[in-house]
């Protein structure tokens, strides 16, 4: 099987089954033994992979290896083809994923004899164009890292400057803050990734084309978006929330009102706040034959870019544009939630793209138009095979969608992973054994086992910021509710926000590698965390002994781990 987002290898002499997923500057690896259980000698996977119009393959690392007879691992010997992967999937992020044409990548089985030889099997090789857009001239999605509290980050920057250097001590200061990190360029690039670059090139095209652009900010403290703002002019206009401490006296939402008032005029800088937030993160581009706006979940601040999981939609055309422009004229002429709710914003409007169904409504909504209870009852009546989810503050919110989630997750028939930020610090995620277990975000700043290094925290804060709902992503009906909407009453019934459905597979394969990304992330901080606390060992484990289990049996005899090998695999 092969398509634009998906393909399978072929080799009938490999043991084993590999499928490859098209993610957004990632791609997911998923294998599965063809019959019956591996041999007990199997070590693992070896992962190499092959730029376009490339000659040689590039071996990835893992961060655990075999341990010697002290129990330390040799971080020298990381490589995949000594240290195999030993998981049936693996998301990876390749270098320079926007190169056009095909990755191609090799996935090799590795054997351990007797003497602690590794050897190779038959590998699979499958080939897969990654390509920046997700529908080139339509729609993209992209996505920020929000890796600040990582390994990845410690390797590239952590030496080079404390994260102090990178990003400003509180939300007001954002405005005035500049980092001083020698590889502040690069470290915030990395960062932000696909999300903020989109966003920064949208905003620059309006500049270039002179364009009339509308925004609409709930937070609003990054420098490099406010500086774009004020360079447009009376061609702006924005809209800016003034609830809480965004109203408050030295925030940066003030400050980024003055300085836009002073470029674009009093008449054409809103403060407003509906019935609770104006929640919405809108970009809207208008200027002849550019049409283009940005949605999602990526807050303009320093913490949407660079330390929080959010994503953001870019939607180009006259028939995209046209919703998001209605809806920004509605809330700038008035504050009224019972005017907005009864308008045609509050309902769903088709965006018109060719080819892909999607489309959008804004909130506030009436009781009559109200969406909040008919998303429930698509997640609950109608999810078929899997369903995966990565919703900011979901345990803090009593509910339908909450009520929705917890019933199909207690389904041995659907499969169901996903990860909320908790109440009080850190995370919540869904794990693989079907219980939630709580991810603490300064868990790695001491007794960090080797080879592992201490994190930072990335500060206070929400840091899984998306609101996204993936429905049976392998499935014709799959499909992905997204945008500023946090799937509760008030994001339905008083806030400003938006909320997106796009039934189309690529762009639902793109959010479900994104859901496993931060969901195989987060997980395995959990296993770090309890290494930490002495409960377990991040080693990779060697062929067991008589009547002994091997690494992989649990993903045949737990159900829902043979479920994620078989779901993600195809078999």
């Amino acid at each position: 099987m092969s398509s634009d987002f998906q393909v399978d290898a072929r080799s009938s002499a490999a043991k084993f089954r590999l499928r490859i997923h098209r993610g957004e500057g990632m791609a997911l690896l998923a294998m599965d033994w063809k019959q019956g259980r591996p041999p007990r000698d199997f070590s693992g996977f070896c992962i190499e992979y092959r730029q376009p119009g490339g000659t040689a393959f590039f071996t990835l690392n893992n961060r655990i290896g075999f341990p010697d007879a002290q129990g330390k691992v040799n971080p020298a010997t990381l490589s995949t083809r000594e240290s195999p992967i030993q998981k049936f999937r693996w998301v990876h992020f390749p270098r320079n994923a926007e190169l056009p044409g095909a990755f191609s990548y090799r996935v090799t089985p590795m054997f351990m004899d007797a003497q602690r030889t590794l050897a190779p099997g038959d590998p699979q090789e499958a080939a897969l164009e990654l390509r920046r857009e997700t529908y080139p001239g339509q729609l993209n999605v992209t996505f920020t890292r929000g890796f600040v509290s990582s390994q990845a980050f410690v390797d590239r920057y952590a030496s080079a400057g404390p994260i102090s250097q990178l990003l400003p001590a509180s939300a007001a200061s954002g405005l005035r803050f500049e980092p001083t990190h020698p590889k502040t360029q690069e470290a915030l690039a990395w960062m932000g990734f696909e999300a903020r670059k989109a966003i920064l090139d949208v905003l620059d095209e309006a500049l270039t084309a002179q364009a009339q652009v509308s925004v609409v900010a709930y937070d609003l403290n990054e420098p490099e978006v406010v500086t774009r703002l004020e360079q447009m002019g009376s061609r702006l206009r924005i809209i800016i929330d003034d609830e809480g401490e965004h109203g408050a006296d030295g925030s940066a939402e003030n400050e980024a009102e003055k300085r836009l008032v002073a470029t674009a005029g009093r008449g054409n800088v809103k403060r407003q706040h509906l019935g609770k937030l104006q929640h919405n993160k809108t970009v809207v581009v208008q200027g002849g034959a550019l049409q283009k706006l940005v949605c999602g979940s990526t807050n303009f601040s320093w913490r949407g870019f660079y330390v929080q999981s959010n994503n953001a939609l870019v939607l180009e055309g006259a028939t995209a544009v046209a919703p998001f422009r209605t809806a920004f004229d509605a809330y700038f002429a008035s504050d009224s939630v019972e005017k907005f709710d009864q308008g045609p914003s509050a309902r769903w409007n088709d965006l018109g793209l060719t080819g892909i169904d999607a489309r959008v409504a804004f909130s506030p909504h009436s009781a009559s138009n109200a969406l909040l209870g008919e998303v429930a009852a698509d997640i609950r009546g109608h999810t078929t095979s899997s369903l995966l989810y990565s919703l900011a503050f979901l345990y803090q919110t009593e509910g339908p969608i909450k009520d929705a989630i917890t019933a199909i997750t207690g389904r041995n028939d659907r499969f169901v992973y996903g990860i909320s930020d908790r109440e009080v610090g850190g995370l919540d995620l869904q794990k693989p054994d079907g219980n939630v277990a709580p991810v603490y975000p300064a868990a790695l700043t001491d007794n960090v086992p080797e080879p592992f290094k201490s994190e930072p925290t990335g500060g206070g804060g929400t840091r899984m910021h998306h609101k996204f709902v993936v429905i049976d992503f392998d499935q014709p009906t799959s499909r992905v509710y997204l945008g500023s909407y946090n799937f509760s009453d008030p994001a339905d019934r008083k806030n400003g926000e938006n909320l997106v459905l796009i039934r189309d597979r690529r762009a639902t394969t793109s959010y479900m590698v994104e859901a496993l990304r931060i969901f195989d992330h987060y997980h395995f901080r959990v296993a770090q965390q309890e290494a930490s606390a002495g409960l377990r060992e991040l080693v990779l484990h060697r062929p067991p002994a008589p009547g002994k289990p091997a690494w992989f049996d649990r993903d045949y005899t737990d159900p829902r781990r043979a479920r994620d090998r078989q779901l993600f695999a195809g078999t």
